[in-house]
């Protein structure tokens, strides 16, 4: 898909502006005033996404990070916000978070913050032995050095914190 042109860019970044000091509801009002035709840009999407991520709102995030998937599957971000949303919707949880994000594990090889969430989900549902691959997988990706602070501060790999901090 082409890229966005003015004044359609200047919306999505008001869009982050707003969303950056903490008002979802006038980053809502600059997406809005993009072009109808260009709602489902995938840049759009990715606003948009975020959006219901700040605002909690799990439902609607799924339906924006599926409609991402469907129009740029060769982007990793709506395959991650997609387990995300599929983790905290209200019929969610890590399971199916994990079942969604798995098979695309190999479509994305450099993407680091898939094996990452694939860590996260392992080491909540007690899988220990994949929790420390997946990460290790993510730290060669991602390097130690940027996702090491980020794994000793993430509740998610508590059990994994002794660990992680000896590496």
């Amino acid at each position: 898909m082409p890229p966005l042109d003015p004044p359609d860019t200047h919306y999505l970044s008001a869009a982050l502006g707003w969303l950056g000091l903490g008002r979802p509801d006038e980053a809502r009002g600059e997406l809005a005033l993009i072009r109808a035709d260009w709602q489902e840009h995938p840049d759009v999407l990715e606003v948009r996404w975020l959006i219901c991520a700040d605002e909690r709102q799990w439902e609607e995030g799924l339906q924006v990070a599926r409609l991402l998937v469907e129009k740029a599957p060769q982007r990793a971000t709506g395959w991650l916000h997609q387990a995300y949303a599929l983790r905290r919707v209200p019929e969610g949880n890590i399971k199916r978070a994990w079942e969604a994000l798995l098979p695309v594990c190999d479509k994305f090889p450099k993407e680091p913050i898939i094996p990452y969430n694939l860590s996260c989900y392992a080491c909540q549902m007690q899988l220990l032995d994949e929790a420390r691959a997946w990460l290790q997988r993510a730290l060669k990706l991602g390097g130690k050095d940027n996702l090491k602070p980020m794994a000793l501060a993430d509740p998610d790999l508590e059990p994994l914190w002794q660990e992680i901090s000896a590496m």
